[in-house]
């Protein structure tokens, strides 16, 4: 309790330096009444100043209130009126409340400081310019020294003056009081909880902390009992956003463990957006909001995906406020979650960023946040997935955005991949990268089954979201061929064609025995892939068996595959035993067929070599009739010229007989 002291001294008017004090001493009073709105001063002499403050009415003595305020000293001294009887301030903080303190004080009247008042007087004293120019221990000074040596000492007065702070922007701002608390909390926050006891914290040990801390307690703690990690959780989401961002960022700077801080500003939002964990209505004042804090607490487990508050709530100025509140602290969380992967869940994540695409948030920290889900997207739930298209005539779920979570994944894994700092074991690396995108993969399948019900999907965006994985990331395509089945019962219009290249994403070959004889007897599947399907049973059938070098393991294997064979024929329906009938009988012609043009082409082969040895025999024979028998001719008519020219050597032939002769040659040889 801090008291003022009385009044004493001679004083005289001094325009000249607009400073105005009174020869009157000290006034008398008993106190103040109150009478309505109307505050009167229990006195011997009248009153004779008019102080409004909004709709209260404070009749007062100047006097007292000059000796100590400068701002009514000016204000009397700028009328040029020392009668002026009536003074209006609306605008001073702290409002009625604070400025009945600040009038007791200058009466000399006792006032007990407390922390839910401090902040408010602080301020009115700073408008009303009490300082130490005027009186000694002015309200300032006294104000001042209460608020450091003992709110700023005391955790949960701490807290009170932070949230008093609210209604007074920006004079609690500019006087350094939202700045002094939020660091005292933050220092007090990161302080080890081993040397803090539940007295300290100004409230009682809790039967149930939050699940996260829950095994660091006993069931029943007693009030000097050690706190657990979270202690400070409660007392902070009393506070205003901006203030809570406040102490956030100076516990950031204090060094805390992100993980601790990710996990206070999942408390916060859960007790300040009540849709974000709960189908209940968005809470309109701070009274419901603390009601609704015992329920939120239970951590975020306990969502139900019911974010209906605003869509279906009633449509007018206070929602529409609710509103604008609440998109100001989603906006103001995803500035604030550490950057660190894992420092908050997945699930909260994606629950935020579905808030976020209903309350239209800022498109830059949407794409923040979706960056975010992609760090850690092998955490998240189909239940989590399923986020409403906000969007007229387009689909229930927002696909697109699943498709956008999916590529932020992707590049982080290969961002993670090709980073030269990679962990120093890269097959433990290697393995858990599989491991998340395996994850993944079964979450997408998950996910196109569930979304495939809808009629507006269209077919290229299931195509592309189920296609966006890589081939490795799918062990087995048993889910992705529930969504393809399912997909095609809720469509049942699609042609052949567009059946056709919707099967194409899946891989046959990776379906399991089951998906094969459900596939089998699948008359909503192009025969095509039927097909397919037993084709590719049969190849896992006959590698079994050429893998296999022992007799007993060959049986082993094969054996069971006989009655599922059998029991995969008989529940084939007629219309596809119809099919497969023609299909087998078209197999066997093309077989036959192919048959016949291998026989063929061996006789054309024969007779193509039959014809080649007769060219090549032809051909040798015409170089050796051609020119060998021409020469020999001629050699054989020299030989004889020769001859009939050594016996006859008297007998000269004319030389007309010799061009005869020389001509028949030529022409024999020409002919030859």
């Amino acid at each position: 309790m801090w008291e003022s002291e009385s009044e004493s001294g001679a004083a005289g008017r001094e325009y000249g330096t607009g400073l105005l004090t009174s020869t009157k001493h000290s006034v008398k009073t008993e106190g103040f009444q109150q009478r309505g709105n109307s505050w009167y001063v229990s006195a011997d002499i009248p009153s004779d100043l008019l102080v409004q403050i909004g709709e209260a009415n404070f009749y007062l003595h100047k006097y007292p209130l000059l000796s100590r305020s400068g701002k009514l000293n000016r204000i009397i001294y700028d009328s040029r009126d020392p009668d002026l009887n009536k003074i209006v301030m609306d605008d001073l903080p702290g409002g009625p409340e604070a400025f009945e303190l600040a009038a007791k004080f200058c009466y000399g009247i006792a006032i007990d400081l407390t922390a839910g008042n401090i902040s408010g007087l602080r301020c009115t004293a700073e408008y009303l310019e009490m300082t130490e120019d005027l009186e000694e221990g002015n309200l300032i000074f006294k104000t001042e020294a209460f608020l450091s040596y003992v709110v700023l000492s005391s955790w949960r007065d701490s807290i009170l003056v932070l949230k008093s702070c609210e209604n007074l922007s920006p004079w609690a701002e500019n006087l350094q009081i939202v700045r002094r608390c939020s660091e005292s909390i933050a220092w007090k926050a990161c302080a080890n909880p081993k040397g803090i006891r539940w007295s300290y914290t100004g409230r009682r040990a809790p039967q149930v902390s939050s699940p996260k801390w829950n095994d660091m307690k006993d069931s029943s703690p007693s009030r000097n009992q050690q706190v657990p990690p979270d202690w400070w959780f409660e007392d902070v989401s009393i506070l205003r956003i901006d203030h809570f961002v406040r102490v956030i960022t100076a516990i950031k700077v204090k060094g805390m463990r992100y993980e601790l801080i990710g996990t206070g500003i999942m408390h916060y939002a859960t007790k300040w957006l009540p849709g974000l964990m709960n189908d209940t209505a968005i809470a309109g004042d701070e009274g419901s909001n603390s009601g609704n804090s015992s329920s939120s607490s239970g951590g975020v487990g306990s969502w139900k995906g019911g974010l209906q508050m605003i869509v279906s709530g009633p449509r007018d100025g206070t929602s529409t406020l609710q509103a604008k509140d609440q998109r100001m602290i989603i906006e103001s969380l995803i500035s604030i979650i550490p950057p660190q992967k894992d420092s908050v869940s997945c699930s909260f994540l994606l629950k935020l960023l579905r808030m976020a695409n209903m309350l239209k948030v800022a498109l830059a920290l949407i794409t923040e946040l979706e960056k975010r889900v992609g760090m850690q997207f092998e955490q998240a739930t189909l239940a989590d997935l399923l986020i409403p298209c906000y969007n007229k005539n387009d689909t229930v779920y927002d696909v697109d955005l699943v498709q956008r979570l999916l590529e932020h994944f992707l590049v982080q894994e290969q961002t993670e991949s090709s980073s030269p700092s990679r962990p120093p074991f890269p097959d433990k690396h290697a393995s858990s990268n599989i491991n998340a995108k395996t994850r993944v993969a079964r979450l997408v399948d998950s996910y196109l089954t569930e979304v495939s019900r809808d009629r507006n999907l269209s077919l290229t965006k299931f195509q592309v979201l189920a296609e966006a994985l890589p081939e490795s990331a799918r062990t087995s395509d048993d889910g992705l061929y529930r969504a393809i089945d399912s997909y095609l019962k809720a469509h049942p219009t699609l042609t052949e064609h567009e059946r056709k290249r919707l099967c194409r994403v899946m891989d046959c070959q990776k379906l399991s025995i089951d998906a094969c004889m459900h596939a089998a007897q699948n008359e909503r599947l192009p025969l095509r892939v039927v097909v397919q399907v037993l084709f590719s049973e049969q190849v896992k059938i006959s590698n079994a068996l050429s893998n296999s070098s022992l007799k007993e393991g060959v049986e082993s294997h094969y054996q069971p595959m006989v009655p599922n064979r059998k029991t995969l024929l008989e529940g084939t329906p007629q219309s596809f035993q119809e099919g497969w009938a023609a299909a087998k009988k078209d197999i066997n012609t093309l077989k036959f067929e192919l048959e016949t043009v291998k026989t063929k082409y061996l006789e054309l082969q024969n007779d193509m070599e039959n014809l080649q040895k007769q060219f090549d025999r032809l051909l040798k024979q015409k170089h050796t009739s051609a020119w060998t028998s021409g020469w020999k001719k001629l050699s054989k008519l020299t030989k004889m010229t020769n001859v009939e020219n050594h016996d006859i050597s008297p007998h000269l032939p004319t030389s007309e007989e010799q061009n005869r002769k020389t001509t028949t040659r030529k022409w024999r040889n020409s002919i030859s």
